[in-house]
C-alpha cells in the first residue's frame, strides 16, 4: 500500500475507533476534579453543572475538591490522569491563566496539557469585608488603607491565585498596603473574613453572596459591566473610580489533553444542554453568575487570550514571581 494511502487509512481507522469510543462513553461515573476547597465559587459551579450533567450523560458524575497553591495542586494532579473523558477538571480564570503567570514554574501547562470543553459561566468579582469594618464605601476603604498601610488583612484561595492577585491588583491601582493572608480556597478565607480574623476578602459573588445577603459581610464594590440585580445598591469598580478592577471571571470545565476529540464534542453537547435548562439558569443567576456555554473553539481561544492578559498585567504591576 502507498504511504499516503496508509496514511489515510490510518486516520479512518482512528476516526472510526474514536467514534466508537465516544458512542459507548460514558459507561461508568466521571470524576470532576475542583482544584479550591469546598464552598468556593469554583466549587459551587461545578456541583450546580455536575448535578445536572450526569442525568444528561448517564452516569453520575461526581466531585472531587483537591486545594492547594491556589489551584495549582488540582490542576496539576487533573493534568496527569488518563485521557479517557474520565477525568474532568474545572478549568477557570485562576487556576489557569493567573496561577501559571505568577509562579517561576508550574507543575502544569495551562494551555497544551488539557483540552477545553467549554466555558460554563462569567462571574463578577467583589470586595467584601467584615460588618465592623469602618468604611461604608469604596472610597472610605481606600483612604482608611492609605492612613494605615499594612494594618488590615486580606484573604485568598492561595498563593497565586486569582483572589490574590486582584489583592495584588488592587493595591497597585490604589497605592494602599495590606498583609496578605493565604487559605486552600475561598471558603476558608470568607469563614475567618466573618469572624473578623481578617477583614478584607477580593471574591467571587456565588461564595459570598448568602453571606452577604445574612448581613454577615458588606460588599464595597462589584466587577461587572452593571450593576447586579442581586446587589442593586452595590456599584461596580467602574462606577467607584476604579475601572481597572471592573472585568468579571470566567469559569469552565476541561479534560486532560489527548482526550478523544468525539468525547469532547460529547461533553460539549451536554454541558450546552444543561446550561439551557431553566432551573440550571435560575440556579446559576440566583448565585449572582451569568451562564456562559461556548465552542471547545471559542473556550480554547478565551484561556490563551486570559494567559496573555494576565502576564501582560504581572508584568505591569512588577509582582515577584513565586517559587
Amino acid at each position: 500500500m502507498k504511504p499516503v494511502l496508509a496514511t489515510a487509512a490510518l486516520f479512518a481507522a482512528l476516526a472510526t475507533a474514536g467514534a466508537a469510543q465516544a458512542s459507548a462513553y460514558p459507561d461508568r461515573p466521571i470524576k470532576l476534579v475542583v482544584p479550591y476547597a469546598a464552598g468556593g465559587t469554583t466549587d459551587i459551579i461545578a456541583r450546580i453543572v455536575g448535578t445536572h450533567l450526569g442525568p444528561v450523560l448517564g452516569q453520575p458524575v461526581v466531585i472531587e475538591n483537591r486545594p492547594g497553591a491556589g489551584g495549582a495542586v488540582g490542576s496539576a494532579y487533573a493534568a496527569k490522569q488518563p485521557a479517557d473523558g474520565y477525568t474532568l477538571v474545572m478549568e477557570v480564570e485562576s487556576s489557569h491563566a493567573v496561577n501559571p503567570n505568577v509562579y517561576v514554574k508550574t507543575a502544569y501547562d495551562p494551555v497544551k496539557d488539557f483540552a477545553p470543553i467549554s466555558n460554563l459561566a462569567d462571574v463578577p468579582n467583589v470586595l467584601v469585608v467584615n460588618p465592623s469594618f469602618p468604611a461604608a464605601d469604596l472610597q472610605s476603604f481606600i483612604k482608611l488603607l492609605k492612613a494605615n498601610p499594612g494594618k488590615y488583612s486580606f484573604g485568598s484561595s492561595g498563593n497565586g491565585g486569582l483572589s490574590h492577585m486582584n489583592g495584588e491588583l488592587f493595591m497597585n491601582a490604589t497605592g494602599t498596603r495590606m498583609l496578605h493572608v493565604p487559605y486552600k480556597g475561598l471558603g476558608p478565607a470568607l469563614n475567618d473574613a466573618v469572624a473578623g480574623q481578617i477583614q478584607v476578602v477580593f471574591d467571587n459573588i456565588p461564595s459570598s453572596s448568602a453571606l452577604i445577603q445574612g448581613g454577615r459581610l458588606k460588599p464595597l464594590a462589584v466587577a461587572a459591566k452593571q450593576r447586579l440585580k442581586v446587589l442593586p445598591n452595590v456599584p461596580t469598580y467602574a462606577e467607584a473610580g476604579l475601572p481597572a478592577m471592573n472585568n468579571p471571571s470566567w469559569f469552565g470545565l476541561a479534560a486532560p489533553a489527548g482526550t478523544p476529540a468525539p468525547i469532547l464534542d460529547k461533553l460539549n453537547q451536554a454541558v450546552r444542554k444543561v446550561l439551557a435548562e431553566p432551573d440550571v439558569i435560575a440556579a446559576i443567576e440566583k448565585q449572582g453568575a451569568i451562564p456562559a456555554p461556548t465552542s471547545r473553539q471559542a473556550f480554547s481561544e478565551l484561556v490563551r487570550g486570559q494567559n496573555a492578559h494576565w502576564k501582560k498585567v504581572v508584568d505591569e504591576i512588577q509582582f515577584t514571581r513565586l517559587q
